[in-house]
């Protein structure tokens, strides 16, 4: 069993392999080669042909390419298998620097499919001369390079392969150098310069030489490029100093910049070699490199430091010229310099005892500082002289001591003029040139309590409302003192006394850090119209000092009183609110006038009246300001006997008050004949008219009064002080009352209202509600007299 295993598996090995080689076969590549720079169509070659098919068998099978590394190059006939070139082949192109160029293509045959490979090989032509990377190359070699030195060039391109590519290099002829050349591998051949003969600058500074290279082709093609060789100098000359010696005389406190010598040195060598430039020489300490500098290119020397003759009186400088080679030489000399001495010290200030701080009350020659002056030089250069520049109340005096002065005060201080005294001392020396120097101190005046507060305006003038709310601020006064810190400190106190005229100091009191004045209870203006009280400012200092200021406290009027009416009687005495008139009146007949005053003033006190409500509005009117009422017709037979009519008084404040009555007129038969009661009409309304008309002409003059008295007064309040302005001025001696004064008669007696004021004598009509005074007249008429009078 195992022997037939064997021979089982051997026998499809045997077919496996037959099999492989037939598959090897039938898939064995056709190898082509075509020379580049071809033109479009050139014949590669018979696929069919080759593959030794029978062309009668191609009518039913056709070629195509499935796949290729160059279709775009070749174009195959899918009848009879002819491949052919579709462009213009350039083998640099397809195959870049590759020596051989192949292109592999996948042919399929089809019915049955058969794959075949196809290579073609683009053979290169010598279509390429060799290119050097450069024009021109540039080499640097130092004189004393040594023969056999070895330079290497960089190689010439060619993009042929093979024998097209360069192959040799030559140079022109020359005694100094040789060309070599080193295979490098794959067309690449390395060209080396080599120095055949030492090189001398100083004959020949400049060598040019042309190298070329040629490539193998039957017809060599070449590239050139020029080597310019420049010959470097070798450093072998020191440099040497123009002068033998140098010596220089500086005087000390010279300008910091200032040059005070300069060396010079050459060197024979060429470039960098020849090029010298100056340093400080090794000994040269680091407190000499703090005075002077020296500049590395022109050799100047400066001065970097402060120059001084004390310190120092000459000074030795090593100086070294040095070029700039690899291995530079050096050469060395040293500069003298001698210091010359000059006035270079300024005299100087020292404050030895000093009170910074002085009271300005001090007496005259009091000590403030002790100054000490003195200087380093010597002879007149240290001879000093010391003075103050201000003028100021202090004086600088020479003491007994040498070069010790004392400031002392020369007359009196006031630290409210000036609180800072900045002084400047200067001291002189007697040297040529004279030097000097300044010292600045600062005096301070220290407050003594000798200034009183001061009030800004004297007197104040305050406008405080009615009405006040008691407990409240109503204004404060200010003070001020020019003196400091506790001298300065205000407090406030209300100047108290038991005079009648200060009375109204028991109702207010003072906040005595800020001023704030406060009532203790309202004010009413129709009690009280002004009054004045003194306050006193005292600061804190010892002893205190105080002052005073009178205050004027004017109280303005507030709309708080109701117009009050007084109620309306008839003529011919009927009870009081009911008016009788015949009906045989005519329009316009006065029925009844209603009489009202308010204790306010201006705006307050004016009084407008209006009906507010009427029985029968064609038969009645009523007069806004004189509040008369009068028939608008005549009466009919179908007319009401008996009218009420609401009457509204107001008043003409911001918030204004008001009161009503109301009037019943009754109409009754005519008890006289209608000619009397036409006269007794007329004579009514002819005493109406000239009240009115009096009445106009009264409140027109008091009116120009009253602005005419407030300008005054504002103008005279403008001259006092430009801080306070008020709406309402009047003068002390004026009570502030809107007085209104209304006369009218009615049998045997006569009513007059006199605003809220009341004479002496008079009596109170009961129901007037305190506001009506009647005053007994001897005449009888039946009349009635209105005076009107507003202030």
């Amino acid at each position: 069993m195992e022997q037939k295993g064997s021979a089982s598996w051997r026998l499809n090995l045997v077919l496996f392999a037959l099999s492989l080689l037939f598959w090897r076969v039938s898939l064995a590549q056709i190898r082509y080669s075509v020379l580049e720079e071809q033109k479009n169509g050139v014949l590669v070659g018979n696929i069919a042909k080759d593959l030794g098919l029978d062309p009668r068998s191609l009518k039913e099978r056709r070629f195509r390419v499935v796949s290729t590394t160059g279709e775009s190059l070749f174009n195959l006939n899918q009848d009879d298998g002819v491949l052919y070139t579709t462009g213009k082949l350039d083998r640099e192109e397809v195959c870049e620097r590759s020596s051989s160029c192949l292109i592999n293509l996948k042919i399929a045959l089809e019915n049955p499919i058969e794959i075949h490979y196809v290579e073609v090989e683009v053979v290169d032509i010598n279509d390429h001369a060799p290119i050097f990377p450069e024009i021109e190359k540039r080499l640097e070699i130092s004189e004393n390079a040594v023969s056999g030195s070895r330079f290497q060039i960089q190689a010439a391109r060619d993009p042929d392969s093979g024998t097209n590519s360069v192959q040799m290099y030559k140079i022109s002829h020359n005694e100094h150098f040789r060309i070599e050349v080193k295979d490098r591998g794959s067309d690449r051949k390395m060209p080396f310069l080599i120095l055949q003969k030492s090189l001398d600058r100083e004959t020949s500074p400049i060598h040019k030489l042309l190298l070329t290279a040629l490539d193998g082709g039957k017809s060599p093609k070449s590239g050139t490029m020029e080597i310019i060789i420049d010959v470097l100098d070798v450093n072998d000359n020191i440099p040497v100093f123009t002068k033998d010696s140098y010596s220089v005389k500086l005087s000390e406190n010279v300008p910091i910049g200032t040059t005070i010598a300069q060396v010079n040195a050459s060197d024979l060598d060429d470039g960098v070699n020849g090029e010298v430039f100056f340093i400080f020489g090794h000994d040269v300490d680091s407190d000499l490199r703090k005075l002077f500098d020296l500049d590395p290119v022109t050799g100047e020397i400066v001065v970097k430091g402060q120059i001084d003759f004390e310190q120092k009186d000459h000074y030795e400088i090593d100086i070294q010229a040095s070029d700039k080679a690899l291995a530079p030489l050096t050469a060395d000399k040293s500069i003298l310099i001698e210091i010359v001495d000059v006035n270079d010290n300024a005299p100087e200030i020292e404050v030895t005892s000093f009170s910074s701080t002085v009271p300005e009350d001090s007496k005259l020659g009091t000590t403030v500082a002790l100054i000490s002056v003195s200087d380093l030089d010597s002879g007149l250069n240290g001879k000093v002289s010391c003075s103050v520049l201000e003028e100021i109340p202090f004086r600088l005096m020479q003491t007994s001591q040498h070069n010790i002065y004392s400031l002392t005060t020369a007359s009196l201080l006031d630290r409210e003029k000036i609180s800072q005294y900045d002084i400047t001392l200067v001291a002189q020396d007697a040297g040529p040139p004279v030097l000097s120097s300044f010292k600045s101190i600062t005096v301070q005046l220290s407050d003594v309590n000798d200034n009183s507060p001061e009030f800004p305006l004297n007197p104040h003038m305050f406008y405080v409302t009615e009405n006040n709310v008691p407990g409240m601020s109503m204004f404060s006064v200010s003070a001020s003192d020019r003196d400091l810190d506790e001298n300065a400190m205000i407090t406030f106190q209300i100047w108290r006394d038991t005079t009648e005229q200060n009375k109204y100091t028991s109702f207010l009191n003072i906040n005595p850090e800020n001023g704030e004045i406060y009532a203790l209870k309202s004010f009413d203006f129709e009690t009280v119209k002004t009054f004045h009280f003194h306050v006193v400012a005292t600061d804190s200092g010892n002893p205190s000092l105080s002052s005073n200021v009178t205050v004027n406290v004017f109280i303005l009027d507030q709309n708080d009183n109701v117009p009050v009416i007084l109620y309306p009687v008839s003529a011919n005495g009927s009870a009081e609110g009911v008016e009788e008139i015949p009906r045989n009146v005519n329009a316009g007949h006065l029925v009844t006038k209603v009489r009202a005053y308010d204790a306010d003033i201006g705006y307050n006190g004016w009084l407008l009246f209006s009906l507010q409500e009427v029985s029968d509005h064609s038969l009645f009117a009523l007069d806004r300001y004189t509040g008369q009422i009068r028939t608008l017709r005549s009466f009919t037979e179908t007319d009401e006997a008996e009218h009420k009519l609401v009457i509204l008084v107001k008043d003409n404040g911001n918030v204004s008050l008001s009161a009503t009555v109301t009037v019943i007129i009754k109409l009754v038969e005519p008890k006289e004949p209608f000619a009397v009661s036409d006269v007794k009409n007329a004579v009514k309304d002819e005493g109406d008219n000239n009240i009115t008309f009096y009445l106009i002409i009264t409140l027109g003059s008091v009116s120009v009064l009253f602005i005419i008295s407030i300008i005054v007064l504002i103008a005279m309040q403008c001259s006092k002080s430009a801080e306070y302005s008020s709406k309402y001025l009047q003068d002390t001696a004026y009570d502030g009352t809107l007085c209104h004064s209304i006369q009218y008669r009615s049998g045997d007696k006569r009513y007059t209202l006199v605003g809220s004021r009341m004479s002496i004598g008079s009596t109170i009509v009961p129901g007037s509600n305190g506001n009506t005074l009647v005053v007994q007249d001897r005449r009888r008429r039946t009349s009635r007299e209105v005076k009107y009078c507003s202030f």
